[in-house]
């Protein structure tokens, strides 16, 4: 007869081997949605040949009938699109369109030179400082150009240091133009810009003394950093953000008061802050674009309303059984005995992009394979997918993501309204570098 510590322990062991059970994984593999299977089909009907993003025009205009609820509410708040997020001048056109704007917030200087070019009537307001050099390229080639877009009224370039100011003063006068100037302030996110009163003070001194060459439009502080923090911190933050904000007004107001007689562009927000501006009257111009996409980095619950309306299709080149580590493959039967989802193998056409898998369901990314030619995924055998079958992924960010994959897909009820060309990253004309 057993003794009681033997019993003891064999009832340990057999305990210990059902809570082990208990943690096994299961297939997180499912039936594939009637949406993307519509997707698929679309892009086998198109004989679509290579990875693609498509752009779902009806969840996009979702997107845009709660931001024109928005500012419709706000009228006294432009609303001012955010081209390094929606980066194709179709896609551009599309949303100008359709939330009445002209108002661009640009990154790039080739995007600026686009712009220009396309959109001669575009507002545009530079969202990071540029070099100076930078600027005096921009006038090179709007001379030649002759655009009928006038900087002296339609461009404001962003300037976050005294320093700065002082050298794009002097192309100002190089290129005997007024440069409209909007002040960078650092309300929070110390990503630099003004942040002392008394060189932002010094700064409105030489815009004051220099009233043929330059011009302040206005100030631009970000707010990024109140986004990821929790409730209540956030919220005192953003008050704290508007406070200060109010101060640099003030400080407009106490040394050049006539200077707010004219209209002014009071800058601020992005996608995950812009829906807090709803009660503050000192900023009167918002920033928006990535929301209209919604990809995953902007999943906050401020944007629930707001819905995925971009996704990259790519197709599976080879689908194998998990082979493990290379020389020591025996681990691939370990793991996919352990891990169903991790039984197959499935290699797609390209790879790498700021993407996560989103379907077919279940499955993960192969640390072994990161490849941007042929990325490994793994997935259990219930997942629903053979060699030239679609596999589809959300992506993190619009702003680079869009830019990797030649013509946008514009897609509504599984037909293609338009191949959309992206914004060339890469200067459309350059000076002669021979002379």
């Amino acid at each position: 007869m057993a003794s009681r510590r033997t019993v003891l322990k064999g009832g340990l062991a057999v305990g210990a081997i059902a809570a082990t059970w208990m943690f096994k994984p299961v297939s997180r593999a499912s039936v594939q949605s009637d949406y993307f299977k519509g997707l698929s089909r679309f892009l086998d009907q198109h004989d679509i040949s290579r990875p693609a993003l498509l752009v779902d025009l009806n969840r996009l205009d979702q997107n845009l009938t709660n931001l024109n609820t928005f500012f419709n509410r706000h009228p006294q708040k432009t609303y001012r699109i955010v081209v390094k997020s929606l980066p194709s001048p179709a896609l551009l056109d599309y949303i100008a369109r359709r939330t009445n704007t002209h108002a661009y917030m640009v990154f790039h200087l080739p995007f600026l030179l686009s712009l220009v070019s396309t959109t001669p009537d575009a507002d545009i307001l530079f969202g990071k400082p540029m070099p100076v050099a930078s600027a005096r390229h921009f006038y090179q080639i709007w001379r030649k150009q002759q655009p009928a877009f006038v900087p002296q009224k339609q461009l404001q370039w962003l300037i976050d240091s005294e320093m700065r100011l002082k050298q794009y003063l002097q192309l100002a006068q190089q290129q005997e133009q007024r440069l409209r100037v909007n002040l960078e302030i650092d309300v929070g996110l110390h990503r630099g810009g003004f942040n002392q009163t008394q060189e932002f003070r010094r700064a409105l001194d030489i815009i004051a003394a220099n009233p043929e060459h330059l011009q302040l439009s206005g100030l631009m502080g970000y707010d990024a950093h109140v986004s990821k923090l929790p409730g209540f911190l956030a919220g005192r933050e953003f008050a704290r953000v508007q406070q200060r904000y109010q101060d640099y007004i003030a400080q407009i107001r106490k040394a050049y008061p006539d200077w707010l007689n004219r209209p002014l562009c009071f800058n601020g927000a992005g996608s995950p802050t812009f829906l807090r501006y709803a009660d503050v009257e000192a900023v009167n111009d918002l920033s928006v674009g990535s929301c209209l996409l919604k990809p995953s980095d902007f999943d906050q619950p401020m944007l629930d309303e707001y819905v995925p309306a971009a996704v990259i299709a790519t197709r599976v080149l080879k689908k194998q059984s998990n082979k493990g580590i290379p020389t020591q493959e025996w681990l691939g039967t370990v793991a996919g005995h352990w891990d169903p989802n991790q039984q197959l193998s499935f290699f797609i056409y390209g790879g790498n992009w700021m993407a996560t898998p989103c379907s077919p369901s279940g499955l993960e990314f192969n640390e072994l394979y990161r490849s941007s030619n042929q990325q490994g995924l793994l997935g259990s055998a219930d997942v629903p997918l053979d060699v030239d079958d679609w596999v589809f992924l959300r992506p993190m960010q619009s702003e680079a993501v869009l830019l990797q994959f030649g013509d946008l897909l514009a897609v509504r009820d599984g037909q293609l309204e338009g191949l959309w060309p992206i914004l060339r990253q890469g200067a459309s004309s350059s000076p002669d570098i021979t002379s």
